[in-house]
Formats: structure tokens, C-alpha cells, sequence
């Protein structure tokens, strides 16, 4: 991934790019997340776990920070007899779509005070550093 904004700015970028700009998230947790997405329905972790060719515990992992980033959605399923098991399914795109441009927002504004407060200080830095005339 490239460090400066100006060089990611520069290369080609897919959707899936997102996951791992925005969310810091690993090429681990997109295969989970596809797994996710392309099951008709919710999966377990050892479901997961096997469809990724990992190690239930990797596995899960890797489930935890994508439920942090509220990319996917966990639900209780309780056994009759008693006891329960987790399934997991993906957040709805629209939702991740909108919690995404709320964060790009927020950091734009952040970015834009930053800027400012630059500006601010080195300005006032140029005018005690200019040469009196006399």
C-alpha cells in the first residue's frame, strides 16, 4: 500500500481497496468478508475457517475486526436442548457505504483543521522572520 496520500492518489484503486484504506483491514479479512457475501446463508466460524483454509482460531480473528469495522453482523442461534452457536452475514452495502462516507467526512473535516491551523502558525512565523526595513 503506498504511504503518502499523494501516491495513493496516483495508483489504480478498486472497491475492495477500501477495506484495507479505510478500515486498516488485512487480505485475511477481505477473504472472510467475500465468504461472507457469497454464502446464501450465515456461517459459522468454523464455516469461515474452512472456506478460507485457516485455522478456527485465525479465523476468528480475523470475524472480530471485521465486526469492529461493522462489516459483517453477528447473530445468537440457540439449540433446543439448550447452549447456542454464533452465525455471522454481511452488514447491508448500503449501511457500510454510508458509515464509510461519514468516516471520509470526519476526516476530511479533521484534515481541513489541521490545514488550517498550519496556516496559521507558520504564517505568523514568515511575518516575525521578515526583515525590518528602516
Amino acid at each position: 500500500m503506498a504511504n503518502s496520500m499523494a501516491e495513493q492518489l496516483q495508483q489504480d484503486m478498486e472497491c475492495e481497496g477500501l477495506l484495507e484504506c479505510i478500515h486498516g483491514l488485512k487480505q485475511l479479512d477481505k477473504d472472510c468478508f467475500r465468504a461472507l457475501v457469497e454464502s446464501d446463508d450465515p456461517l459459522t466460524i468454523d464455516e469461515i475457517a474452512e472456506r478460507v483454509d485457516r485455522e478456527r482460531s485465525t479465523a476468528y480473528r480475523s470475524i472480530q475486526r471485521l465486526l469492529q469495522s461493522g462489516f459483517i453482523q453477528k447473530e445468537q442461534v440457540n439449540y433446543d436442548q439448550g447452549g447456542y452457536y454464533h452465525v455471522y452475514y454481511p452488514t447491508d452495502p448500503s449501511q457500510i457505504a454510508t458509515d464509510m462516507q461519514r468516516m471520509l467526512n470526519d476526516w476530511y473535516a479533521k484534515m481541513g483543521q489541521l490545514i488550517h491551523e498550519f496556516e496559521n502558525k507558520y504564517e505568523h512565523t514568515d511575518e516575525k522572520a521578515a526583515p525590518v526595513e528602516g
